[in-house]
């Protein structure tokens, strides 16, 4: 079954899906380390990466699987980053998010706006009764982030990421449909 990916709009935000044109981009956020000195994999070296990506989005998408959009800042067209949601099971009615944003789009707010617009998108189009999200316990603004569109933190998965030998505990957070709050997030000034 094949999951149409949305085009959402947001105040400060456009959020389509993955394009060819992207790679660049997604290739520069992804082969930053300090941008993903908190991921559970090593930042990128080899520049295919990127387009096993954007194929993987399109995959998630034509199995229906989930959803994952680039996002863009509406007054300019920059980009932002991206935020997905994948694993979706409808028997379990569950799915899994995820995000990452370049280092110069930290502090604004971005992340919170997306990922409460691929929510609303997802709680209205799949049925979803649960999405959960991991971060790395080191990582306190994606955690405030998850906070702020209403997961909450359910545990801790200790040791649970070996990136470049280093080893790292994870925050498991889960939003259930009964706590979804779709009302607007406060959008702060730019």
């Amino acid at each position: 079954m094949t999951l149409a990916t949305p085009v959402l709009h947001t105040p400060r935000l456009r959020l389509r899906p993955v394009a060819d044109a992207d790679a660049d981009a997604l290739f520069t956020l992804h082969s930053s380390a300090y941008v993903l000195r908190y991921w559970d994999s090593p930042p990128w070296t080899d520049r295919a990466r990127a387009d096993r990506f954007i194929a993987m989005s399109r995959q998630i998408a034509d199995d229906g699987s989930g959803a994952r959009v680039v996002i863009e800042r509406a007054s300019d067209g920059a980009f932002v980053g991206w935020v997905g949601l994948t694993e979706w099971d409808p028997v379990y009615r569950s799915a899994s998010l995820g995000y990452v944003l370049g280092d110069a789009m930290w502090g604004h707010g971005y992340a919170t706006e997306a990922a409460h617009a691929l929510l609303r998108w997802a709680f209205d189009t799949l049925d979803l009764n649960r999405v959960q999200s991991e971060t790395d316990t080191r990582n306190l603004a994606s955690a405030r982030v998850l906070e702020k569109v209403g997961f909450v933190r359910e545990g801790t998965l200790r040791e649970d990421c070996v990136v470049n030998g280093e080893v790292s505990d994870s925050w498991v957070f889960g939003l259930l449909r009964r706590e979804w709050q779709p009302s607007a997030v406060p959008v702060p000034a730019s």
